[in-house]
């Protein structure tokens, strides 16, 4: 991939859009990963307002220490870059509290309080970009976004803008790389900080993203059939979350009434 072509294309992009928009930049939530780090990097070379936040709840320490060397490289890098943790600990406990679901009864219980995470940082983000005139920048990349669906609908996939989902993860690695971020998060294992035992992205899909991207690159040219082996298991495992996640890729259905229906 020619790395500085892309970093050049999407940095013009995003500024572009920003002064189109008639915003004064970018709102982006830092986890601690490759994702997120590079997407921040590429925000603050717009020279736009560039505002990260660290959100966390619940979270692991290597995660928290991460993220909040990631934001100390940018503010130390970029001048229009500002950053903070909001510790979202106590609306979250508050809201476990509150729901007081019993997960023997509803076995989605825990699921449900993991994208109840993400939710509660969206909700974080679109509050300090709107008091700050800026815009909710994404941080989801080709398979998640639009291979097996693995976000949060109206949580990390409630945003206002998306740089890089048009990239696979082995790109965006290569992009941090070349952006020479903190080792940390270019060597950090993906994971999508949402449960209180490290869960990586891996373990909870079954399948490494290069084995994902190499069934998205192939998919509607191939069928079932003509995989085998490990290749086999990963095509069932990606066809089993696109078919689940089409409520997420496709855009909200709408029910058209029959214009003779208004007389």
């Amino acid at each position: 991939m020619q790395t500085q072509k892309v970093i050049d294309h999407i940095v013009n992009w995003l500024k572009d859009y920003a002064v189109k928009a008639n915003v004064k930049g970018y709102v982006i939530g830092v986890s601690g990963g490759v994702d997120s780090g590079v997407v921040s990097t590429l925000c603050a070379m717009t020279g736009l307002k560039v505002l990260t936040l660290e959100m966390p709840i619940r979270q692991q320490k290597d995660q928290i220490s991460r993220a909040q060397e990631h934001i100390a490289f940018l503010k130390n890098k970029f001048e229009n870059v500002d950053g903070f943790t909001v510790d979202l600990n106590e609306p979250f406990e508050a809201l476990y509290k509150s729901f007081d679901v019993n997960d023997e009864e509803f076995p989605n219980e825990k699921l449900a309080f993991a994208n109840t995470r993400s939710r509660l940082r969206m909700l974080s983000l679109y509050y300090y970009g709107q008091i700050n005139g800026l815009l909710v920048c994404g941080t989801g990349n080709k398979v998640e976004d639009f291979g097996i669906g693995f976000y949060t609908k109206y949580g990390d996939g409630g945003v206002d803008i998306s740089p890089i989902a048009d990239l696979y993860k082995t790109e965006i690695y290569e992009l941090a790389k070349a952006l020479d971020l903190p080792e940390s998060i270019k060597n950090a294992i993906p994971t999508d900080g949402l449960w209180d035992a490290e869960r990586t992205d891996e373990m909870q899909i079954g399948a490494t993203y290069p084995e994902l991207e190499k069934i998205q690159k192939e998919w509607g040219t191939k069928t079932e059939s003509d995989y085998s082996g490990r290749d086999l298991e990963v095509f069932k495992i990606f066809s089993r979350m696109n078919k689940a996640a089409q409520h997420k890729i496709n855009p909200i259905p709408v029910c058209d009434i029959p214009e003779e229906w208004r007389d």
